[in-house]
């Protein structure tokens, strides 16, 4: 009798902690808005986020706008009518998402702008050095191909990222472009990143130019990949091409020689510390590491914060396999151990 009393009366304990566990979570529900789970690294932030939050005592509710902008305002309502004490907010577009920060200022939301810039007031800004990416792929590029025909495939024209990344590219290409050295024959953006949207550009740009393109700044994994395709089917396979992100399918094609960089922006990073962010500002705390920034288009001051990224290549593949990203047997499947990378071998 005396064991049964001390059964029920475990279960009970457990269930009054589980319901406070319910509690302490509804306290400091964090809502996330995705634009779209196109790119495969969102998956990889989605998951870092939840794992930060559930450590930091924090939960977790999502939504997915499936590449409209509209469906990502009707998102917000819902995860604000769910009870969001903060929103990480990954912007389908950078101005039709401005009515979602007026509905979270007034109940006190504070909102975080993931990875792509929502220049307004008092909005948290978490990304990597947009700049620098764009910097690290035209320098692989350059290092691959110094003289020739240049196509620069851009990112969406209604995420800010794009021009960030066109500026770096830029600065690292304009002592080249101007002495004569590349010409570029070519250049699009590409509407809401898509690999097949980037391809059919490629394509276009091939056929204007007679097929004389010698490399290609690539924005993204994604579009790298459409790219790759259009070259492929061209036989121009193996031109220089960048992207970013990290993408498995990506980091083979580095291995295989279709590709020649990917700026690998550790999701897993960037996830956890706006995980952190978003448990401090829904406490009224400020966020550690940050800076204050104001070089967007409409030079508003914001708090931010910028993790570095790491440019991929053949000569230091091994970078990515040794950090647990992707295992060995993913990232050279098919390269040639001869001609592959030293970590392939």
């Amino acid at each position: 009798m005396n064991f049964k009393r001390k059964l029920i009366a475990a279960t009970l304990l457990a269930s009054l902690g589980v319901a406070h566990t319910a509690v302490v979570a509804a306290d400091t529900l964090v809502g996330v808005s995705w634009s779209n789970f196109q790119e495969e690294r969102w998956k990889t932030d989605e998951a870092a986020i939840k794992g930060q939050l559930a450590k930091s005592g924090g939960s977790y509710v999502s939504a997915d706008a499936g590449g409209s902008p509209e469906k990502q305002l009707a998102d917000i309502d819902g995860l604000i009518a769910k009870g969001a004490k903060a929103l990480i907010i990954l912007a389908m577009d950078k101005d039709a998402i401005v009515p979602a920060l007026a509905k979270a200022k007034a109940k006190n939301i504070p909102v975080i702008a993931y990875d792509r810039l929502i220049e307004a007031p008092g909005v948290f800004y978490i990304t990597f050095d947009n700049k620098e990416v764009g910097r690290m792929q035209a320098r692989a590029v350059l290092a691959a191909k110094p003289k020739g025909n240049y196509v620069m495939i851009k990112g969406s024209p209604t995420d800010p990222n794009a021009d960030f990344l066109r500026s770096g590219q830029q600065e690292v290409l304009d002592a080249a472009i101007k002495k004569g050295d590349i010409k570029i024959v070519g250049e699009e953006y590409t509407d809401g990143w898509k690999p097949e949207t980037a391809q059919k550009n490629m394509e276009q740009i091939l056929t204007k130019n007679a097929n004389k393109v010698d490399a290609v700044v690539a924005s993204n994994d994604g579009m790298a990949g459409g790219v790759v395709a259009a070259l492929s089917a061209r036989g121009l396979k193996g031109i220089p091409v960048s992207g970013q992100d990290g993408d498995f399918a990506a980091l083979n094609r580095v291995a295989l020689g279709t590709q020649t960089v990917s700026v690998w922006k550790d999701a897993r990073d960037l996830g956890r510390e706006a995980a952190v962010a978003a448990m401090a500002l829904a406490g009224g705390k400020k966020v550690t590491n940050s800076v204050t920034w104001s070089d967007g288009a409409k030079k508003i001051p914001m708090n931010a914060m910028f993790l570095k990224a790491v440019p991929v290549t053949a000569a230091n593949f091994d970078v990515v396999i040794k950090a647990g990203h992707i295992s060995k047997e993913a990232a050279c499947k098919g390269a040639d151990k001869t001609t592959g990378p030293a970590a392939c071998k």
